[in-house]
């Protein structure tokens, strides 16, 4: 017995190293075509300056995986330089940040006792933060995200646009049979996970919720579909918007996605540094909530809550159980869905055949985040763990909910229970959405 537990042990250490191996390979193809100077300029005040990013992975990865590995919390984010409370975003480009040189010296070295104090850690141990590897698998999804983050920003660059390192041609060609509405029964559906090893706080725990029959779009919304919305005056239909909405509108003035532009041939869009037409059977990305919102109350929908999006996910009525993606419970690979491709892009709505959930729900997973009407607050019985600042600090109204991740999203941070959340008003994020309806 006590070797095959020694056997599993070294297994998921074995995986662990293969996995922090490979985000941080990520990373660096990311930044590698870029100058010191693009590394630490603020190419936008929402975002950091990229070496503030790669510095503040590093020492994440130093507080959780060396300093509070024992089990014993010292802080919950490395005081200093790359705390993200001590230093909100906008002041970021103020600090003396290292060159990426030593940055990466630093970042090795760190590596070296990670892998050291991985060698020594009791992955059995009774302890929520090592038990299955949690703090390993928070640290890598922290590592995923902050590659999204990053992508945002370079997508932001001005001047020169980012040479996106391109490795393969998107898929050429997807379907219009998804352009429908999905029934959903009334009735009563898990929602959530109790999963411990890679789940965060803001996920469990799994508990049942009541849901009146409604409709949900078999797809999200595609550029032609959005086209048409603006074709017809939506925004300029102050009945379409909200409060809040019109509020944006005013200061913004937008009048399309962020990134298209008008020209006598129709609309131009931006992705990284390709300017081309509109794909029309792609979703529609870099909209806000308030966008999302108008269009849909334009098409006579609503957005669904977080927790229909949810069930449409999830749900198989054949074995009246949910799963962890739309397809079943194996993680996404490169036949699933548009997530960790390096696309640099959207894809043709239909493009992935496996993407479909057992309701008959398209592309809930990958391409674009989805909005949801739902505002970010605790499930029932929520217990913040390992730290409040990851989600308990933002819960409240003012955030509303995404799901399903993008493009941009590694496949080990995406299920079909996590939730991201971001203000209403953001269009930097690889945003889109689908509508529901009441039936």
């Amino acid at each position: 017995m006590l070797k095959r537990a020694d056997s599993t042990q070294s297994g998921l250490r074995n995986s662990i190293c293969a996995k922090l191996t490979d985000a941080r390979e990520r990373t660096l193809l990311l930044v590698a075509s870029l100058t010191d100077e693009d590394l630490r300029v603020q190419h936008d005040p929402l975002m950091s300056p990229i070496l503030w990013d790669l510095g503040h992975i590093a020492h994440f990865e130093e507080l959780w995986l060396t300093r509070n590995l024992s089990g014993k919390i010292e802080f919950s984010e490395m005081p200093g330089m790359y705390n993200p409370f001590e230093h909100p975003r906008a002041t970021r480009a103020a600090l003396p940040l290292p060159s990426l040189r030593a940055l990466m010296h630093t970042a090795a070295e760190i590596r070296t006792d990670t892998l050291a104090a991985l060698e020594s850690a009791d992955l059995h141990s009774d302890h929520p933060l090592l038990a299955g590897g949690f703090v390993y698998n928070m640290v890598l999804q922290h590592e995923y995200q902050h590659n999204e983050t990053i992508l945002q920003t370079l997508q932001l660059k001005t001047g020169e646009p980012y040479r996106a390192p391109r490795a393969v041609a998107a898929p050429p060609a997807g379907s219009d049979a998804f352009d429908r509405m999905v029934r959903v029964d009334a009735g009563t559906y898990p929602i959530g996970t109790d999963d411990r090893t890679a789940a965060y706080d803001n996920e469990r725990s799994r508990h049942p919720v009541n849901v009146n029959a409604f409709d949900i779009d078999a797809a999200p919304v595609t550029n032609a579909a959005y086209e048409q919305f603006i074709a017809d005056g939506g925004y300029l239909q102050p009945e379409l918007w909200s409060d809040d909405g019109r509020a944006w509108l005013a200061d913004s003035g937008a009048l399309a996605p962020k990134y298209w532009t008008a020209s006598p041939d129709g609309w131009l869009t931006r992705t990284m540094d390709v300017v081309a037409p509109i794909e029309p059977g792609h979703p529609v990305c870099h909209v806000c909530y308030h966008e999302a919102d108008a269009y849909a109350r334009w098409a006579g929908k609503r957005l669904p809550t977080e927790q229909e999006w949810e069930i449409a996910a999830s749900w198989d009525p054949t074995t009246a159980s949910s799963q962890r993606f739309p397809w079943g419970d194996a993680g996404p690979t490169a036949l699933h869905a548009n997530v960790d491709q390096l696309f640099f892009g959207t894809t043709p709505v239909g493009a992935f055949e496996r993407n479909v959930s057992p309701l008959g729900c398209y592309g809930m997973i990958g391409d674009v985040w989805e909005w949801t009407s739902s505002d970010f607050s605790g499930y029932p019985g929520f217990v913040a763990y390992p730290y409040p600042e990851y989600s308990e600090t933002f819960f409240g109204a003012e955030y509303k909910v995404l799901r399903g991740g993008s493009w941009a999203t590694r496949p080990g941070a995406i299920r079909n229970t996590f939730r991201n959340w971001d203000y209403p008003i953001r269009r930097q994020i690889f945003s889109g959405f689908r509508c529901a309806r009441d039936v």
